[in-house]
């Protein structure tokens, strides 16, 4: 794995943000259309990547994937796939984006509650960092690993 330091992705991760929310606006209505993820931390290192968390109504959550699948989205195997998240992927944009649509009020809101959480306390982005630091060169499934157990932790401990 390889990571960025915030003045490396940033600019370009936010533009590209706001392009998306205006490419797909006409399918948004009534749904929360958000940054998240290690680009969304204020000070984070990155891999640079995009994600983001697409909220919506569980009467609009299969809907919403379809639509989204229509316009260039593809549903990215190997994840997590219930009846209220799904990731998609696109190489539309030359870039490594996710898309999390996401059922309002379910247990995967917890993607907006860490990051909010993480731009709240700098300490918490520090260990971060020098976590994703010494990941530096692993495998992303390592990486992956390593991560999802410090995640965990921080969620258990101060979300739980």
């Amino acid at each position: 794995m390889e990571f960025l330091e915030p003045e490396a992705y940033l600019a370009k991760v936010n533009e590209l943000f706001l392009t998306i929310k205006k490419d797909i606006a006409h399918l948004l209505n009534n749904s929360r259309f958000e940054h998240i993820g290690g680009s969304s931390i204020k000070g984070a290192v990155s891999k640079g990547d995009l994600d983001i968390f697409v909220g919506v109504n569980q009467e609009q959550f299969e809907s919403m994937i379809k639509d989204l699948k229509n316009v260039g989205f593809t549903e990215k195997q190997g994840t997590l796939r219930t009846n209220q998240l799904c990731m998609l992927v696109t190489d539309k944009y030359n870039h490594d984006v996710a898309l999390q649509v996401v059922v309002s009020g379910s247990e995967f809101e917890n993607f907006l509650k860490f990051r909010d959480l993480m731009n709240s306390r700098p300490e918490l982005v520090s260990e971060m960092n020098m976590l994703k630091r010494q990941c530096h060169g692993f495998s992303p499934e390592k990486y992956r690993e390593v991560k999802s157990k410090w995640v965990e932790n921080i969620i258990n401990q101060y979300l739980g």
